[in-house]
């Protein structure tokens, strides 16, 4: 298993700090157990969890209405999804199953056993990228889904455990760290975390219900550089731009 891991520096270097400033908000289902994010034409997709509510999902924007749905198992726990050419991906939590669908129509073509949990998944372009909650990311051959090699996420010398949904934006992974408002941008390569956005206050009190959940869900729109957020059971979808807050700091 050694030779899976990158050679990695852990040496302390600045760490960006980030914040947002929200440009639109999105209707979102608040019975969406929000998983998988991606933004994809003018749709969204999203993957939803929950035993029995696990769902595969083609939603609009404007309206937040699902238009196209594929459910899970009653017995299977829906995690990350990502899109890779004409297939969608989505893995489970603890199945230990890996599913692959047409994009158009929603069609299961294949399926894919792997070990451990399944949390989060985005696509390089050469790679799936998975985390399983603890501090390591999976890069993973689309074909086989075979592991190529694994990196630890690092924050200076601090393992960053937790590693939820991804999102891959220009060379960089970004990823929710479970039951925190914060949001990593790792480094692929090495691991390292390079910037950390800062999500508190994005769901003002006034706009909750009493039934959200955490802080889960990144997408990525190239033309605007916009991120969208989200959240399990939130109420929106927030289209956001990222700002730097002050001087790097270590």
């Amino acid at each position: 298993m050694l030779g899976f891991f990158a050679v990695q520096n852990f040496t302390a270097s600045p760490v960006q700090r980030l914040t947002f400033e929200v440009v639109q908000k999105w209707p979102h289902d608040t019975d969406a157990f929000t998983q998988g994010l991606q933004v994809w034409g003018d749709f969204f997709l999203e993957g939803t969890g929950g035993l029995g509510k696990s769902q595969l999902r083609l939603v609009q924007p404007e309206s937040g209405a699902v238009y196209r749905s594929k459910a899970l198992a009653p017995d299977e726990f829906g995690e990350g999804v990502c899109l890779v050419g004409d297939e969608i991906y989505q893995i489970t939590w603890k199945n230990q199953i890996a599913y692959v669908y047409d994009a158009q129509t929603f069609e299961r073509k294949r399926s894919y056993s792997f070990s451990g949990e399944g949390w989060g998944l985005t696509y390089t372009g050469k790679h799936l990228v998975m985390s399983d909650g603890s501090d390591t990311l999976y890069f993973r051959d689309p074909q086989s889904f075979e592991v190529v090699r694994t990196v630890k996420v690092r924050q200076g010398s601090r393992a960053i455990r937790q590693l939820n949904e991804l999102e891959y934006v220009d060379g960089f992974v970004w990823a929710n760290v479970w039951q925190t408002s914060e949001i990593v941008k790792i480094n692929p390569s090495n691991g390292a975390v390079v910037a950390v956005l800062d999500c508190r206050g994005l769901l003002n009190y006034s706009d909750r219900t009493g039934h959200e959940d955490v802080l889960n869900g990144i997408a990525h729109r190239a033309h605007t550089d916009t991120l969208f957020l989200t959240g399990k059971n939130w109420p929106y979808i927030f289209e956001i731009k990222v700002r730097q807050s002050g001087d790097p700091k270590p």
